[in-house]
């Protein structure tokens, strides 16, 4: 498994991170200690996970994910060996199970969520924590426009910074990230990081896949010139582009098939580019789901992609998208489709 530094940190991830988001849902406990053995065998040694898990967002469900990971923790004693990276919510209007749906990205809810996670999990630090979207009105979860809103009350960043400090200097986390952020926020906080002297973000978790290569236009140049570097979710884009929903299929217990409102990445401009992608995988003697993750991780500005599956066998495929290399035929395919069908799912 090749590593990669995570920003400027001086810790180096493996390649392929483990995605946490289906445990207490889609996945049993048992499953997720399978998962989490198994991805550590293949030296894997990278977790994400968030206080919002597990997906969807319920009551009865939230923070499952992070007790099952603690459990992991306690029965194996491998704390020492994952970089470890949670997520704190930002606004949460639409979670009110979430500090009564008034979560914001300042000093008393980061706090307490970083208390809450730190408890669930197990353990007295986290790697790297990350605000899971901003704290203000911005395109992410899939918007495309912006609409300004001259009166909008938000968090300052620095405020968020000088909290995230705190939690630095107590020795709760190690480092700190952005998720679900555009060009402007990123260089807000590194800006603000520079200039007051605070805690500098080691990376940006954002969506990027075959269907969504938003992230290429201002926040690639960023993240090279920056070394704040992605780390890839939705790789598979809800495993559309593993073909599996191609011809109005709908595997049983698949997200789409369980979570019909997951929508983000279906219509007929996501199954067109699909349909597309599958066919040049199969001419080149690749499986689809492979050559989109290998794609990903042969860009420059990716740290690590970050990888979710609700079967073992899943995994096993996911994970061996590492020994891909795509060949230049192959990337000429890609960089066609994008050019028939760009970024149908933002």
């Amino acid at each position: 498994m090749q590593t990669r530094e995570l920003g400027r940190t001086g810790i180096q991830v493996s390649s392929i991170a483990l995605g946490t988001m289906t445990w207490g849902e889609q996945n049993t406990q048992q499953e997720g200690f399978t998962q989490m053995d198994y991805a550590l065998q293949e030296g894997v040694n990278f977790f994400d996970t968030a206080e919002l898990y597990a997906i969807p967002p319920r009551a009865e469900t939230y923070g499952r994910t992070e007790e099952i990971i603690g459990a992991w923790f306690k029965a194996t004693g491998n704390r020492d060996k994952i970089v470890l990276a949670s997520k704190v919510a930002g606004p949460t209007a639409w979670c009110p199970h979430i500090r009564k749906g008034q979560a914001r990205l300042d000093a008393q809810n980061i706090t307490a969520a970083c208390e809450a996670s730190l408890k669930r999990l197990g353990t007295d630090y986290l790697d790297l924590y990350q605000t899971h979207w901003p704290d203000r009105n911005a395109n992410f979860f899939g918007k495309r426009g912006y609409r300004h809103i001259s009166d909008e009350q938000i968090t300052p960043v620095e405020e968020t910074l000088r909290a995230l400090e705190q939690l630095i200097q107590e020795g709760k986390v190690r480092h700190i990230g952005v998720s679900n952020e555009t060009p402007w926020g990123v260089m807000q906080h590194l800006h603000a990081s520079e200039a007051l002297n605070l805690p500098r973000i080691a990376s940006i978790q954002n969506p990027y896949s075959l269907l969504n290569r938003s992230f290429e236009t201002g926040l690639a140049e960023i993240a090279c010139r920056e070394d704040v570097g992605l780390l890839a979710y939705s790789p598979l884009a809800f495993g559309v582009l593993s073909g599996k929903y191609l011809c109005g299929q709908h595997p049983q217990t698949s997200r789409l098939s369980l979570f019909p409102d997951y929508a983000r990445y279906s219509g007929p401009e996501a199954d067109a580019a699909t349909a597309a992608y599958v066919a040049l995988a199969h001419e080149y003697g690749l499986q689809p789901a492979q050559m989109a993750l290998a794609f990903i991780l042969q860009q420059p500005f990716v740290t690590s992609c970050i990888i979710g599956a609700t079967s073992m066998e899943q995994l096993e495929q996911n994970l061996d998208a590492r020994k891909v290399q795509l060949s230049d035929e192959v990337i000429e395919g890609i960089e066609a489709i994008q050019q028939q069908h760009p970024d149908p799912c933002p």
